[in-house]
């Protein structure tokens, strides 16, 4: 199913959610006040007019394989993506990434916690990745879970042909990042993936009010995190002043009213 099936409304603004560090992660806190953390930051989000979520185990940096990662990591995120997934309700998509390429665990916990969709990493680079991971959501009798892809391209010329690769490997849409984190994509870069694809394109990284409009004409939807933060730093809470600028941002290029 392509992505932006899954959205009500044009050009779809998808909220992250990082949750607290995992237990056994060095920082992890009590799990019920992470939880109760992230809900908060879910009411916010919604409050204000976003139009999806992605829970993330971003705080488990640096990350182990998903090899090495215990049980206690896809049991934590599973348990943070079903409290979201339930405070949101059926209309609110709700997406799961797990940290490290770990997209089997994604997978898993997207299914246990009835979320929406996943976000993936590597989609392009690894077929062989791509192909075990789709069997396993097949096993999972998922196959209706669509896959977001990140792509990073490392320059204007890797652009379209990581899209074809990532479309052969049958993703249901992408996330274009810049090169570096936090950093905002390449306009050209994102131009040239659009114009290799039928599939939605999402802009994601480094995207905040001030950028999100050079994206507007370009993107099928956005992916926004660390813009969401108080000082545009990952680690910091969510600042209702810059969701509040970045949704009406992009409800003014919608056309909506934009709310106050």
């Amino acid at each position: 199913m392509p992505l932006t099936h899954l959205f009500e409304r044009p050009k779809p603004i998808i909220g992250v959610l990082h949750v607290g560090p995992s237990p056994g992660v060095p920082g992890a806190r009590d799990v019920r006040s992470s939880i109760d953390r992230t809900i908060a930051e879910a009411r916010l989000l919604i409050e204000h007019g976003v139009d999806g979520l992605l829970v993330e185990n971003m705080h488990d940096m640096p990350v182990v394989a998903e090899s090495e990662a215990g049980p206690e990591v896809a049991a934590f995120l599973t348990r943070a993506a079903t409290a979201v997934k339930r405070y949101a309700g059926r209309k609110m998509p709700v997406g799961v990434r797990a940290m490290g390429g770990a997209n089997r665990t994604a997978i898993a916990v997207a299914v246990a916690a009835s979320c929406d969709f996943v976000r993936v990493d590597g989609w392009a680079e690894d077929p062989a990745a791509a192909g075990a991971l789709l069997r396993y959501r097949h096993v999972l009798d998922a196959d209706s879970l669509p896959i977001l892809a990140d792509l990073r391209p490392a320059c204007a010329a890797d652009c379209s042909e990581l899209a074809e690769r990532a479309a052969l490997n049958r993703a249901d849409g992408f996330a274009v990042l810049g090169p570096g984190r936090g950093e905002p994509p390449d306009a050209e870069c994102l131009e040239a993936i659009i114009s290799a694809t039928d599939l939605p394109v999402l802009a994601g990284g480094g995207l905040d009010s001030t950028n999100l409009l050079d994206f507007v004409g370009l993107a099928d939807g956005f992916l926004v995190g660390s813009g969401l933060k108080e000082g545009a730093n990952w680690r910091a809470p969510i600042c209702e002043q810059r969701v509040r600028a970045l949704v009406g941002a992009v409800e003014y290029a919608r056309g909506e009213e934009v709310r106050r």
